[in-house]
């Protein structure tokens, strides 16, 4: 027959989600701890042994054996431990009594404290052990509440913060909105789990497009480089790892549907997948769609470039407020100094006059490359 105490063990365990064993655990040492105050203990250690199938508690005082003794109460030298028991060693824990369980003469409220703060501490771990594999994964969570610019966002079992520093200027969050977050960090803390979320970081944009290209996922399909102005717009590089597949092509998708899925969740921000390149001058004019560049020059020393593009996408290729040069910078790794073709002028021709005494003036014409005219 079920004892009552193991009736209020399975109770627990069920209001609290917990399995069992956590919930007998947290019994025992409550009990150690209480009985730990008892006279009866005589200041000695207390282990309590619980029996999961019929509720039986076995209350055992003990000793533990040490090099040197700091709690005459609780420890003995090895010496003393084995005038006591033969084979005892440094380390061993050594019966030297049992105590009536009688759950009238402990303290209760000690009891019901530790078992509480056992709880809650096993609670905290189910829930890290939990949630640390998903650090860098995509989670979709319900937002709880905003107050001073921090997000509180309900995980279910758990719930995570979004710092100012994680958030969207472009995003405006309110209460029951759902939305996917990326999760920077799991950690613990004296309060439980801390889970940092984060609707700004590149890595959000990436794990949306493996769930939305399979090919990628795959590992056909590479993203290369990522440069985001959260909720504004995104260069996202791609390359293809088989022969015949065309990697901004499968990112797009037919008429565009999952890029378009994945602008949804971002709420509206503009997405720009181009041709990654091992060739830096393709990959920093590819960086500069849907603007054309007529060509590139290349500093290495300085790992900058200067990029011609016609007088009439100049405009398109700076981008408002000079958005587009500064993620196809941040995409490339490049200083990119953009300028119109026009800006860059042949030489004119240098007209000399040479005075002859036995004739007229002559207009000597000297071309670029040296030679009279």
């Amino acid at each position: 027959m079920k004892s009552d105490l193991l009736i209020a063990v399975t109770q627990l365990a069920a209001e609290r989600n917990l399995p069992q064993p956590i919930v007998v655990k947290a019994i025992e040492a409550a009990l150690a701890a209480a009985y730990k105050r008892d006279p009866a203990a005589e200041g000695q250690d207390v282990i309590v042994d619980m029996d999961p199938s019929d509720g039986d508690v076995i209350v055992r005082t003990v000793r533990h054996v040490v090099e040197e003794v700091e709690d005459p109460l609780m420890e003995w030298t090895l010496e003393q431990a084995q005038e006591f028991k033969d084979g005892v060693v440094v380390g061993d824990i050594i019966e030297t009594g049992q105590l009536e369980y009688n759950p009238g003469r402990i303290a209760a409220q000690t009891a019901k404290q530790v078992v509480m703060q056992r709880l809650r501490e096993a609670e905290r771990d189910i829930v890290f052990d939990e949630f640390i594999d998903k650090e860098g994964e995509v989670l979709t969570a319900t937002i709880q509440r905003v107050e001073s610019r921090w997000v509180t966002v309900d995980l279910g079992q758990a719930e995570a913060i979004m710092p100012p520093t994680e958030q969207s200027p472009f995003e405006r969050y309110r209460p029951g909105q759902q939305l996917k977050f990326f999760v920077v960090q799991v950690g613990r803390t004296i309060r439980g789990p801390e889970i940092i979320v984060s609707r700004t970081h590149p890595d959000l944009l990436r794990r949306l497009f493996e769930v939305e290209v399979p090919e990628i996922f795959s590992g056909v399909i590479e993203i290369k480089a990522i440069a985001r102005e959260p909720g504004a717009r995104s260069k996202v590089a791609v390359s293809s790892n088989q022969e015949g597949v065309d990697a901004v092509g499968a990112c797009v998708g037919l008429r565009g549907i999952r890029i378009q899925n994945v602008v949804n969740e971002l709420l509206g921000e503009k997405i720009d997948v181009i041709e990654w390149d091992e060739d830096p001058i393709k990959f920093i004019s590819n960086s500069l769609s849907p603007a054309v560049a007529d060509k590139v020059d290349l500093d290495e020393d300085e790992e900058s470039a200067t990029v011609l593009v016609p007088d009439r996408q100049l405009s398109l290729a700076i981008g408002r407020e000079g958005q587009n040069a500064r993620l196809a910078a941040k995409l490339t790794n490049w200083k990119i100094d953009i300028q119109a073709a026009s800006q860059v002028a042949e030489p004119e021709p240098v007209v000399l006059k040479s005075v002859d005494s036995s004739t007229t003036d002559t207009a000597v014409e000297v071309a670029d490359d040296g030679s009279s005219a």
